[in-house]
């Protein structure tokens, strides 16, 4: 029993070392090598914990030789451009000026629903509206809208937005990030005040509270039970 659960443990922890080698990806946004190299090395590592009889490293070596070949050639691809579009890692512009590349659409087998899904993702409707469209190597699909279509910004209005910053949590579900006060350079006086002024007894009752560094708070009691 004990063999079996070391082994397991070395596996995961392979696994989960190759993976982030290979890079912080979600599993749609990975390259065709990557996505190839992740599913083996899984399946591979896999056979010594279904059969206690092939020693475990029948399935290190292959994932780490796996992993290198990976590596390597991710190494090529930054070098190499002819490498990148024979692998199919490069951008193709599927729209161009409100008109579909069929061309492009064919090459990359990506259909006419599947565009229009990814542009609905974006809330646009309109190919009409679309300057430049370009089917990125992760699938996903990058919009350049005319001018025009575009949304109007503060500074195009002359108008003074303001300054701000990423809101940070300070309070997660009822747990002060004392390193996030730091981070606005607040303490846990200036924390309770803003409770108070909120009619809020206790940070335990808070379920989340974020600031930006223009100290706009946004705050979400916990439920009564």
């Amino acid at each position: 029993m004990a063999i079996i659960f070391l082994r397991t443990l070395i596996v995961f922890f392979l696994i989960m070392l190759a993976m982030r080698i290979m890079g912080k990806r979600q599993l749609g946004e990975l390259e065709p090598s990557e996505l190839v190299a992740a599913v083996l090395i899984s399946d591979i590592s896999a056979n010594p914990l279904e059969d206690m009889g092939i020693p475990l490293i029948y399935g290190i070596l292959p994932a780490l030789t796996l992993l290198s070949c990976e590596v390597l050639i991710s190494a090529i691809t930054l070098k190499s451009i002819r490498l990148r579009s024979l692998l199919g890692d490069v951008p193709s512009i599927v729209i161009s000026h409100g008109k579909i590349n069929q061309k492009e659409m064919r090459k990359n087998r990506f259909n006419i629903d599947e565009l229009t899904s990814e542009l609905r993702k974006q809330g646009v409707t309109d190919i009409s509206s679309i300057q430049t469209a370009v089917l990125e190597p992760d699938g996903s699909i990058s919009i350049l809208l005319y001018p025009s279509e575009c949304p109007v910004t503060p500074a195009q209005l002359n108008i003074d937005s303001g300054n701000s910053s990423y809101p940070v949590i300070l309070i997660n579900d009822g747990h002060i990030i004392d390193g996030n006060l730091k981070l606005l350079g607040i303490d846990r006086a200036w924390l309770d005040k803003e409770l108070k002024k909120r009619n809020i007894e206790s940070p335990e009752d808070v379920f989340l509270l974020t600031s930006d560094s223009s100290f706009n708070i946004y705050v979400d009691e916990k439920d009564k039970t």
